[in-house]
């Protein structure tokens, strides 16, 4: 059976949302200065980027000298994240891989799961195999960051409906978002207007507070779990923006 990630419309339809013209380079390279100094990664260092997308990490951290692969489902990103590196002429490993099937025995230095690519699956096994597969690819003392929308943050800025108008176009979309009894998974109603076609998509992700994700992390083997409020380093509190996770093998 199939899963609404598995629907190629909403990737290909909603490309510019989702990877909008505020991702920049240098918002990209801001981004990996602010990672480097989580993790402190030594130079040449063998790093994971799982869902790494159309790879505008990767080929940050490539530049800067790191041994990136890149690990992305949607063969249209990884064809754009290739384009990206061959313009820089890098050498940039990239694998179309389900990230509940991708794994390599102790081969990675780091590991990255950015801007929300975690929690599509229903079942929270497959949520957990993900983490175990990623504890599994590090080696003894590696360090996994990831980095979402937690829970606490999405409850204090929750907003039932939104809009989002593409620059230069006629074309809006219209996030409804609604939350599931315990605060464990939310509901997405997305719909793409045209003129005067539209296409509605829906989708479920799993939301994780703080304990809930540390917990889990623990829960597949990592030693210690730091918790942040942003990639910045701010605490994870009150004024938390994001939920990230810096996790020890």
């Amino acid at each position: 059976m199939s899963s609404w990630f598995d629907d190629e419309t909403f990737w290909e339809s909603l490309d510019w949302f989702l990877f909008s013209q505020i991702r920049t380079n240098e918002i990209t390279s801001v981004e990996a200065d602010q990672i480097v100094k989580l993790l402190q990664p030594s130079t040449g260092a063998a790093i994971l980027d799982l869902c790494c997308g159309p790879g505008r990490h990767c080929v940050e951290f490539a530049r800067r000298g790191f041994r990136v692969t890149g690990v992305d489902r949607t063969a249209r990103y990884l064809e754009r994240a290739r384009t990206r590196a061959t313009d820089q002429s890098l050498d940039i490993e990239f694998v179309q891989a389900d990230m509940r099937a991708f794994k390599r025995s102790e081969h990675f230095d780091f590991a990255l799961n950015l801007f929300s690519s975690f929690g599509y699956f229903e079942d929270r096994n497959d949520d957990l195999q993900v983490l175990r597969n990623l504890h599994e690819s590090l080696k003894p003392g590696g360090k996994l960051l990831m980095e979402m929308l937690g829970k606490e943050p999405l409850c204090r800025v929750f907003r039932e409906r939104l809009w989002h108008h593409r620059p230069g176009t006629e074309e809006y979309l219209l996030q409804e978002t609604s939350v599931r009894s315990g605060w464990d998974w939310i509901e997405n109603r997305w719909i793409l207007i045209r003129g005067g076609d539209h296409k509605v998509f829906t989708f479920g992700m799993r939301v994780w507070s703080g304990a809930e994700l540390s917990g889990a992390l623990r829960e597949v083997g990592f030693s210690q779990v730091e918790l942040y409020g942003s990639l910045e380093g701010t605490p994870y509190d009150n004024t938390a923006q994001r939920l990230v996770a810096v996790a020890v093998r």
